[in-house]
């Protein structure tokens, strides 16, 4: 699954919004129905995670947190409880409910950004918070891709 993209949208006076329709083709090829909605842990946006994504992202964060750990067992719990399941309805909605607009600080323009195996829901005012500045981001690129590449030669 590859969500790409930066797509605006609006939310109506319910909350529904419709899911852009390249992500719900990536979706529907990918025979997911259900979705994962939770609160970004860095930033204020909300993340929906497809259904499979969001088991494999659960069961590694098990798998490093012990469950006879009190500080552990709280950082799971803290993770599973922000979250909920989100339907596409028939007509390519789907619901964002009162309490995540909140915590997302959502009002009615939205932008998702696709995240690779997840897409992210912006509110209007930190549109500019996901990116970085231009030279900034071509000079994260070098430095990551010239390290890659300077291991590969050093074999």
């Amino acid at each position: 699954m590859r969500f790409l993209g930066n797509i605006e949208a609006k939310l109506d006076d319910k909350g529904r919004v419709f899911l852009p329709a390249t992500f719900r083709k990536v979706l529907l090829t990918s025979c997911e129905e259900s979705m994962v909605l939770r609160k970004d842990i860095f930033q204020q946006c909300l993340v929906l995670y497809p259904e499979s994504v969001w088991n494999k992202q659960m069961d590694a964060l098990r798998k490093r947190l012990s469950r006879w750990n009190s500080t552990d067992q709280q950082v799971f719990r803290q993770f599973v409880s922000d979250a909920e399941f989100i339907s596409i309805d028939g007509n390519g909605r789907i619901l964002i409910p009162k309490r995540y607009q909140q915590l997302g600080g959502l009002e009615q323009k939205i932008k998702f950004i696709g995240m690779g195996d997840t897409i992210e829901i912006w509110g209007e005012a930190q549109t500019h918070e996901p990116f970085m500045k231009a030279e900034d981001f071509a000079k994260a690129i070098e430095d990551t891709l010239s390290f890659e590449a300077e291991d590969c030669f050093s074999l």
